[in-house]
């Protein structure tokens, strides 16, 4: 008996040994497929670090080099919100999170703006203008200061250091972010495709990440990946700020959102930007042939749907005798989306980040917006205005719902997605009762948010009128050419002469010959503006000419000085410049 039970329990050892040993090896095999993660992870990071090249040098070296060649920082734009700066050698801190000018003997800051550097800040580090959460300040210490702290890493990559705005939400990723980061680099040439964008704003990669590694050959840096790095990075050749030029919409910050209002970008530079992205996509860029055109219904899955959208895609081929398809963020690539909108001739989409892809289509295609109910067209506007700017060659149309009993609404959704029963009971019923949400500023108005995150049934026939009242005739929209904005030089040789009739009565006699470009160009309509003012006085006499040459005797005094401005103009809107002023005396 005790030997069987000694074989049992020896048995029961080995099978002890043997689960043990499989319960190693399978516990091995899992850690190893967690440190193959690891280390794949660790290998793209090293990689990164690679890509930078960063040589680790001590403090000696730093501190030599800081003080041989200096620290710099050369800014442009009078204001905050319209400056970038330029800076050799500026540092961070990844303990402190703050950036580090060094001064030394050497060092250069222009312009000097001393105090007014912090009135609120220096710069804004992303595109939207003036809003606290993107100030950009750094802190200042003597380059010997150095001594006491990390040994420094170089970064030697040109960089432009920004913030995104929003990088989960495509409409502020192509106005805030791509747009703005495409045309800053194009403003400085050393901003070239070998340049390093790093992002400071805090935000993980976001859902598109892949559309900002299109901007540069190098990966982007995070800042939280800044700490892998080292303690204290400085980079050699930094740019910090975002050129606003391209950007045409507020968000209702200050006073409720619409269109800027000092737009300063066109079409023509959107298109541009375009054909850079679609190239960098891989998207064919061939010309549309007859026979292909096509409605585009860009299908939403989460939120804000079209509740009858099959019988919607139904309704506008009858209509319209196209072929029509939808597209979404969630079944198509972003790639696959823009070769499909790239040749559309209509895009139809409720109200949302995902109409900004408009950019893509021809010349002479149709956006069409549909709100839900409550939410009035007139004041959201962020793609009628983009449909609007001169040479994007786009047409528009908003429908709104009016029919309250068309619409799905879900009051006990999390706030964010539009729900109110957080609210008090007599605000819900307000909000319940209400016709059209007020206007308001951003971001959290309840109301704004329970109407937008509305399901929607489109009434068809009233969209399909409402296209009728903007497309007149079959839809056949890809004839439309570029507008080619060319604005007349200046007039050449101008001359005066001056006649006294009497001892009240003079004449002052005006010629001057055309532009030199004017010969080159086919206009409809050309004139002459002539200002004529009175040395010593502030205020003048303006004319519109349609001749090259003209004499004035009304309110002309003799024996007096005369200063004349002269500029063509075509097409009663392009202005040329003034020629330089004449001095006439009559």
């Amino acid at each position: 008996m005790r030997g069987s039970s000694c074989r049992m329990h020896i048995a029961a050892v080995l099978n002890g040994l043997l689960v043990s040993v499989l319960a190693a090896v399978l516990w091995k095999y899992a850690k190893l497929q967690e440190h193959t993660y690891s280390v794949e992870e660790e290998l793209l990071l090293t990689q990164q670090s690679q890509e930078l090249s960063q040589v680790r040098i001590d403090y000696h070296a730093a501190l030599q080099s800081l003080q041989e060649e200096g620290t710099r920082m050369v800014c442009t734009g009078k204001m905050h919100t319209d400056r970038i700066c330029r800076f050799d050698y500026l540092c961070y801190s990844t303990e402190a999170e703050e950036f580090v000018f060094f001064h030394s003997n050497s060092s250069v800051m222009l312009p000097n703006l001393g105090s007014r550097r912090f009135q609120p800040a220096l710069l804004d580090l992303s595109s939207v203008e003036d809003h606290n959460t993107q100030y950009f300040n750094f802190l200042e210490l003597p380059a010997a200061a150095l001594k006491f702290m990390p040994k420094p890493v170089f970064v030697p990559d040109v960089t432009l250091i920004l913030n995104r705005f929003n990088p989960d939400n495509l409409m502020h990723i192509f106005h805030d972010d791509l747009l703005p980061i495409y045309y800053t680099m194009m403003l400085y040439p050393d901003l070239d495709q070998d340049a390093r964008l790093v992002f400071m704003e805090g935000w993980n990669e976001g859902l598109h990440f892949d559309l900002y590694r299109l901007m540069s050959n190098k990966q982007p840096l995070l800042k939280e990946q800044l700490k892998n790095f080292g303690k204290l990075l400085c980079f050699t050749k930094s740019y910090v700020g975002l050129s606003k030029m391209t950007t045409w919409y507020q968000y209702g910050f200050v006073q409720p959102q619409g269109a800027k209002a000092n737009i300063l970008v066109s079409g023509m530079e959107i298109r541009q930007f375009t054909r850079f992205l679609m190239e960098k996509l891989n998207v064919s860029m061939e010309e549309i042939s007859s026979g292909e055109e096509y409605i585009v219904v860009f299908s939403r899955t989460i939120n804000r749907l079209i509740l009858n959208e099959a019988e919607l895609i139904l309704g506008l081929a009858q209509e319209f005798q196209m072929k029509t398809v939808t597209v979404s963020l969630d079944d198509h690539s972003f790639a696959d989306i823009v070769q499909i909108i790239s040749r559309a001739s209509m895009l139809v989409s409720m109200h949302g980040a995902q109409l900004v892809t408009s950019v893509f289509l021809p010349r002479g295609a149709l956006v069409v917006e549909l709100f839900p109910y409550a939410v009035n067209p007139d004041h959201y506007t962020p793609y009628k205005t983009l449909a609007s700017l001169p040479g994007i060659d786009l047409q528009y149309v908003a429908w709104q719902n009016t029919n309250e009993e068309n619409s799905m609404t879900f009051p006990d959704r999390p706030w964010d997605q539009g729900g109110i029963a957080h609210l008090e009971k007599a605000e819900q019923e307000r909000i319940m009762k209400s016709k059209e949400v007020p206007q308001h500023l951003c971001c959290r108005n309840p109301e704004w948010l329970f109407r937008i995150y509305q399901d929607t049934k489109v009434d068809i026939p009233s969209l399909i009128e409402a296209i009728r009242q903007t497309v007149k005739t079959k839809l056949n929209l890809k004839k439309a050419k570029p507008a080619i904005v060319v604005h007349p030089g200046k007039v050449r040789d101008p001359k005066c002469q001056a006649s006294v009739q009497g001892t009240n009565e003079a004449r002052l006699t005006v010629s001057w010959q055309i532009p030199w470009n004017l010969k080159y160009l086919k206009v409809r309509e050309v004139k002459y503006e002539v200002w004529i003012q009175e040395q010593g006085e502030n205020t003048y006499m303006p004319y519109i000419l349609p001749h090259q040459n003209y004499t004035f005797s009304e309110n002309i005094k003799p024996f007096t000085t005369y200063l004349v401005w002269i500029r063509c103009f075509f097409n009663k809107t392009l202005l040329g410049p003034f020629a330089d002023v004449l001095v006439c005396r009559t």
